[in-house]
Order: structure tokens, then C-alpha cells, then sequence
């Protein structure tokens, strides 16, 4: 029983909130650095996320992005293109914000059960990210599909193909700098 007690206590343990508001308050510096290329601009969000979970597990990095959706949808300007509010939550690319919550719980399970520096771990690390997100783009196309009453196939033209040689850039990134992070991040006692 102590030792659940204990468990408890060290999930969120002094260094992970305070790793936990960095990566809160990394995002809302990086994301709202967007390059506008048609309805849903490239941002380094997922990046971010990605990162965030070697360092923090995906309990606390998918806790830790709630965390920004919370900061923007209140108003503050931290979404893509300085923007912030119900307005830009609910439009027709709020779909993406919601939906990299499904990609932070996925590409974090991988990243936690597979955390070993090695090929097979690395690979299955990058297939769990594209996993997750896939299922960030299929949940924000739908959204942005059933808001604009755009087809399936245009949709896709627009939000999707145009992201993924960056997103796959942006998950090799997170593989070889977020273990080394994350390594780091073990030594000073957190996660």
C-alpha cells in the first residue's frame, strides 16, 4: 500500500511540473510560429509534442498539451498564427488541435513501452508517431471535412499531403534528440 502511496507521489513530483510547464510554455513560443500554406498552416507543434513525450510519458505530455489547448481556447494568442480562442478551437482546423491529443496518447504509448536506443525500439518509435499521426489527420480532416462541407479527397489536398514529408522530418528529429532529452531528464529525477 505505502509503495502505490509513493508511486503516486513521484508521477508528479516537483521536477515533472516543472518539465511539464516548460513544455506547456515551449509550445506556446513554437506554435504560434506558423508558415501559412493554405487552411491549416505548418506549425511545430507536433514536434513539440513529440519531444515531450521522451521527456514526459504520455500521461503527463498528453496532461502538458490539454494544458496549451486550455491557454489558447481561453483567448491567449498561442495557436498557429498568433490566434487564440473558441473561435480558432471550433473552426474548421480545431479538428488538428483536438486530434493531436489522440496522437500524443498514441505516439506516447509507443515511445514509453519501446524507450531503448536501438533500431528496433527507434523504428518502432517512428511507427507509433505515424500511427498517431494518422489519427490526428483523420479526426481534423473529418472535423474540417463536416465544418466546410469540403470532400474527403480535397480535404486531403489541402490539410494532409502537404504536411507529411515535413511531419516525417519533424518525427526523425524527435527520435534522435528525445531519448538524449528524455536520458537527461531521468538523471535530474524527473519522469
Amino acid at each position: 500500500m505505502e509503495e502505490k502511496v509513493m508511486a503516486k507521489k513521484e508521477t508528479f513530483s516537483a521536477i515533472n511540473m516543472v518539465m511539464m510547464a516548460l513544455f506547456a510554455a515551449i509550445t506556446c513560443v513554437l506554435a504560434p510560429l506558423a508558415v501559412p500554406i493554405g487552411p491549416v498552416p505548418i506549425s511545430l507543434t507536433n514536434l513539440v509534442i513529440y519531444i515531450s513525450l521522451y521527456v514526459l510519458g504520455w500521461k503527463r505530455g498528453t496532461i502538458t498539451y490539454i494544458v496549451y489547448l486550455l491557454i489558447g481556447l481561453v483567448g491567449l494568442p498561442v495557436f498557429s498564427g498568433f490566434e487564440g480562442g473558441i473561435g480558432k478551437f471550433a473552426g474548421p482546423t480545431g479538428g488538428y488541435l483536438v486530434g493531436f491529443i489522440l496522437m500524443s496518447v498514441i505516439c506516447g504509448i509507443f515511445i514509453e513501452r519501446w524507450h531503448e536506443v536501438s533500431p528496433v525500439h527507434v523504428t518502432l518509435n517512428m511507427l507509433g508517431m505515424i500511427l498517431g499521426t494518422v489519427a490526428a489527420y483523420a479526426f481534423g480532416t473529418a472535423w474540417f471535412c463536416l465544418s466546410t462541407g469540403t470532400g474527403v479527397v480535397a480535404a486531403l489536398s489541402l490539410c494532409v499531403f502537404p504536411f507529411i514529408i515535413g511531419d516525417l522530418i519533424k518525427m526523425g528529429i524527435a527520435v534522435s534528440v528525445g531519448p538524449v532529452i528524455g536520458k537527461q531528464m531521468k538523471r535530474l529525477g524527473g519522469n
